[in-house]
């Protein structure tokens, strides 16, 4: 996966003394971490091409990938084993990864929304073959707590799949003449999880994602929901929520087939 540039790394120092040279120090604390967080988040935008694929990005290329979404893809990233990795290592050519971690589509906050936070947002113009998108997870979990979430739902994608969030994105993307690959979530049977209570609410989005990739040319849904046998823990990370390093390489291998499958 193609890296971005610069760091995340920032650090408060929690045992700063309050001395009359620094009177307003501590003040700034909240402040500090709220943009390093921030900057945290968003690291995985604005990505460069490495020499090993100098040759390969031209406009006779193909396939030109983009990928965009939350954690489910931008997960192991730092250790170069991210969904969008295991991707570029079926089909041997750049992918340009600018998925955030807690990235949703219903985020009205300007400047970190145009930095990666808001999903559509991360769009940047490209002679792009495909474009393999998620998201909606974290718009269910933080934004109804999954209890009640139909009308969130509906913000995301009507039941008809005429209106929302993600149709509106997906015929965008289409218009410039790529296609979509939209990736469902990995659900957890017979494992605790504490997104378990979002289960029902998944599957009712995913299945209007399903329908709408079914009923238009040149997109497609990969449900992953089914991917994890009973009592399986090797495909989720620690926290249960986020794949493993295996999972996202079985992720990123099914995305894989349906490229190599369409011959685009």
């Amino acid at each position: 996966m193609l890296h971005p540039n610069g760091t995340s790394g920032y650090a408060v120092n929690s045992s700063e003394q309050n001395t009359p040279k620094k009177p307003l120090t501590c003040r700034f604390v909240p402040a500090a971490w709220s943009l390093a967080l921030t900057l945290s988040l968003v690291a995985g935008c604005g990505e460069t091409v490495p020499n090993r694929y100098a040759n390969a990005v031209t406009r006779n290329s193909a396939p030109r990938i983009l990928a965009m979404g939350d954690s489910l893809l931008a997960w192991h990233r730092s250790s170069n084993q991210s969904i969008s990795n295991a991707l570029e290592e079926q089909l041997s050519v750049p992918v340009i990864d600018r998925s955030v971690i807690g990235a949703k589509y219903n985020y009205a906050l300007p400047i970190s929304g145009a930095m990666g936070l808001n999903i559509s947002k991360q769009y940047r113009d490209g002679n792009w073959d495909w474009v393999v998108l998620n998201g909606g997870g974290n718009d269910l979990w933080f934004g109804c707590g999954c209890v009640a979430c139909e009308t969130t739902i509906d913000k995301l994608i009507a039941p008809d799949g005429k209106s929302g969030k993600i149709p509106e994105l997906v015929s965008r993307i289409r218009n410039t003449g790529a296609s979509v690959i939209y990736v469902g979530y990995l659900h957890s049977p017979g494992v605790y999880s504490i997104v378990d209570h979002c289960k029902d609410e998944d599957i009712e989005f995913e299945r209007r994602v399903a329908n709408f990739a079914a009923a238009h040319d040149g997109v497609y849904f990969l449900p992953i929901s089914n991917l994890v046998p009973a009592g399986d823990r090797s495909y989720h990370s620690g926290d249960m929520v986020h794949p493993s390093i295996k999972a996202s390489s079985i992720i990123g291998r099914k995305i894989a087939q349906i490229i190599r499958g369409k011959g685009n």
